[in-house]
């Protein structure tokens, strides 16, 4: 490589940093991932493979939780499951052969749209933390591979749906107070009524403090990154 092609590596790079280069660059990547009936079928049916995986590590402790209480206690599963609506929302549009981008919106599909962001965002880093604090216990547990790093990477790829879903997604006021609502009432259920998910570990304080953080900060992100509803029109 030259020194003139690194220099114009970096210089591409540097153009992230704009916020309209940012949104062309996922625009496009929602379009590849998306855009066509056999990707989309593709991502749907990976979604729907996490979110059986999801339901099969609440479903032996979902006896102890009264049964109103299961969509916060699984809240993995759930934003899974929230993430595929979104997804098949996109489908008449896509079966049209219209970009994703244009896809319709409304206030209903706003709410749904933030709040599946925030929550996919919320537990897809949420491991990052919840395994770390117990390290030695999770990589020397039997399956490891599984329980460590499988889950990691994994609850990754929430983080990267989510990031799609602004390409097309609206937001409103109330669809980002509902989100940051649902965030603080999930920590109050998991560490002060004990309905936390099954951990190798009794949490304490500090991932009490980790999660509420990250729910706060997926509902920032989530302003920052969709468009107001109608505010294109």
């Amino acid at each position: 490589m030259t020194r003139s092609d690194a220099s114009g590596g970096i210089r591409s790079l540097g153009r992230l940093r704009r916020a309209p280069v940012r949104r062309r660059v996922r625009d496009a990547i929602a379009e590849e991932l998306l855009g066509t009936p056999r990707s989309l079928a593709v991502v749907c049916g990976f979604a729907a493979f996490m979110l059986a995986v999801g339901i099969g590590y609440y479903a032996p402790t979902a006896g102890e939780v009264p049964v109103p209480l299961w969509p916060l206690y699984a809240d993995s599963a759930v934003a899974v499951g929230l993430g595929g609506i979104v997804l098949l929302s996109l489908v008449p549009t896509v079966r049209r052969g219209e970009r994703v981008t244009d896809a319709p919106t409304s206030r209903g599909l706003a709410y749904l749209q933030t709040v599946a962001f925030v929550w996919l965002v919320q537990f897809g880093l949420w491991p990052l933390v919840s395994l770390n604090l117990a390290f030695s216990q999770y990589v020397a547990a039997p399956d490891a591979w599984i329980y460590y790093w499988g889950v990691l990477g994994t609850h990754l790829l929430f983080v990267g749906l989510a990031l799609l879903f602004p390409a097309f997604g609206r937001t409103t006021r109330g669809a980002l107070a509902l989100a940051l609502a649902l965030a603080v009432v999930n920590v109050a259920l998991d560490y002060a009524v004990g309905y936390h998910p099954p951990l190798l570990y009794e949490p304490g304080p500090l991932l009490a403090a980790a999660t509420l953080a990250i729910g706060v900060g997926s509902v920032w992100l989530a302003s920052r990154s969709f468009r107001r509803l109608g505010e294109d029109q």
